[in-house]
């Protein structure tokens, strides 16, 4: 779908379908020279998420979507990325091949302002009209080719820029997550990174394979992918801003493009879905995608180690020994605590040759986040408040929301117990198995600020959110990273 925008200047361009948004208990307000029925416009209740087609008695346009936002004192920027994404599904629908879509004076000035409003409906248009058929030998083509909004005024048009963009890199990193552990491999996401690079002059990238991973001293990365006839990769982006650069932001995320659990090996029911591990790393990736468009004043870094987790003769064995490296011995007690073993190295590789001011890491890394959080919220373990209340009003902003978590020096001291510096997994007392995977990971992040988000219930199978959820990935943690880097700016 192509999606462009048209200042309005009193009259509706044609198309085959108009859509309009309207309050409850209001009458919608159509651009000039279109009219509906009386009837049509008497059974439109404006309730939020209603859609009431009807022919049009006059203007260029012969079809109308008349699309629901609820009561206008309610109504803020996820509402209308909700609405966006229900109009550009019923257009698909409706099988027309070139939509407008209208949005008046009245919405635009609400919510945040025009350039907020526009950036929220291009979201939920792009993200509303995704469909994953990469792995199909005869995709379905699209019926909806053409898409424009219609406002006025620049600052709407510049919100409607950079939520194509955003919409565009959460559809990038969905494509990365629902790609099959065959089809994405550690090579292929490297491919793929470097890819992004050619995207824009500011980017760049470099790979390093095992023999340069061997020679850094990543025993844990190298551990993990021992048993895979898949070599590991670490990719290392870096964007770089137009002017002088405020300071050194890294973005770190897992890349298990697929985890078996290693010699843990996990139950067979619902394995397929571990083809999601990685969905930290496609979410770097996708904030990376974004940045060939969207301008942010920081040098940013995006880091990831990506490797499988089989097992064969060569797999890392539950009680085996291996040292990470900043020279930490750490025992693998389980070899399905995995994420948190390529990523220590990762965490250490950041804090030594990229120095930066701030560290986020993205991981699918516990089940047990699900449990205490569900499927909506993110956890967030932070060092500082700073980060903590960054992070937090950046999803609230975007509607990827992340929760405060504790980081407790109890857990990692309980990792003390072993025959090595540390173990991989708490003892069964100790409970809290989210907690304990970011105080493992807390001993390699050092001083420097960072936080953790372990996105393992968010990553896939939310609720259907209109413009994202459902069914495979959702793109969860690249408009957030954005969001954060525009917010710090």
């Amino acid at each position: 779908m192509n999606l462009t925008h048209k200042d309005y200047s009193e009259s509706c361009p044609k198309a085959e379908l108009l859509i309009c948004f309207g309050f409850e208990g209001k009458k919608p307000s159509l651009p000039g020279g279109v009219a509906l029925t009386k009837a049509a416009l008497a059974d439109f209740k404006g309730e939020a998420r209603q859609v009431r087609f009807s022919d049009t008695t006059a203007g260029n346009v012969p079809r109308v979507a008349l699309v629901g936002l609820g009561d206008a004192k309610s109504l803020d920027l996820e509402g209308l990325r909700r609405a966006a994404g229900v109009a550009v599904a019923q257009a698909e629908t409706s099988g027309a091949a070139s939509a407008v879509v209208y949005v008046d004076d009245s919405i635009a000035k609400l919510a945040g302002g025009p350039e907020a409003v526009g950036c929220a409906v291009a979201e939920g248009l792009v993200m509303g009209h995704y469909r994953y058929d990469l792995g199909k030998s005869k995709p379905e083509p699209f019926k909806l080719k053409r898409v424009n909004t219609l406002s006025k005024g620049s600052p709407f048009k510049q919100g409607v820029k950079r939520g194509t963009a955003l919409g565009e890199a959460n559809c990038f990193t969905r494509d990365l997550q629902n790609r099959a552990g065959n089809q994405l491999t550690p090579t292929a996401l490297a491919t793929d990174a470097r890819g992004l690079a050619r995207r824009s002059d500011r980017i760049t990238c470099k790979v390093l394979d095992e023999a340069a991973m061997k020679k850094l001293g990543m025993g844990l990365l190298l551990g993990v992918s021992a048993g895979s006839r898949e070599p590991a990769k670490l990719v290392h982006l870096v964007y770089k801003p137009k002017g002088k650069s405020k300071g050194k932001i890294a973005l770190v995320g897992k890349g298990l493009t697929f985890d078996a659990g290693g010699i843990s090996l996990k139950p067979s029911r619902g394995m397929e879905d571990m083809r999601y591990d990685m969905s930290g790393s496609a979410a770097v990736l996708g904030a990376f995608h974004a940045l060939a468009s969207i301008e942010v004043g920081y040098e940013v870094h995006g880091i990831v180690p990506s490797s499988e987790n089989l097992a064969d003769g060569l797999a890392t064995k539950p009680g085996d020994v291996h040292v990470a490296m900043n020279g930490t011995t750490v025992e693998v007690v389980n070899t399905d605590a995995e994420g948190r073993l390529i990523l220590a190295d990762a965490l250490t590789y950041t804090v030594t040759k990229v120095k930066p001011d701030t560290i986020i890491d993205l991981a699918t890394l516990t089940g047990a986040v699900v449990m205490g959080l569900g499927h909506e919220i993110s956890g967030m373990f932070a060092s500082t408040d700073t980060l903590r209340d960054d992070l937090s009003a950046a999803g609230e902003s975007c509607s990827e929301r992340v929760w405060p978590m504790p980081l407790i020096p109890e857990f990692l001291e309980n990792m003390k117990s072993g025959p090595a510096d540390l173990r991989n997994i708490t003892t069964p007392e100790m409970g809290g198995g989210s907690i304990a995977g970011a105080a493992f990971l807390s001993h390699f992040a050092g001083e420097t600020e960072w936080a953790h988000l372990d996105i393992a219930g968010t990553a896939w199978n939310q609720k259907a959110r209109d413009y994202v959820g459902g069914k495979g990935g959702t793109g969860v943690g690249t408009r957030l990273l954005i969001q954060y880097l525009c917010d710090r700016d």
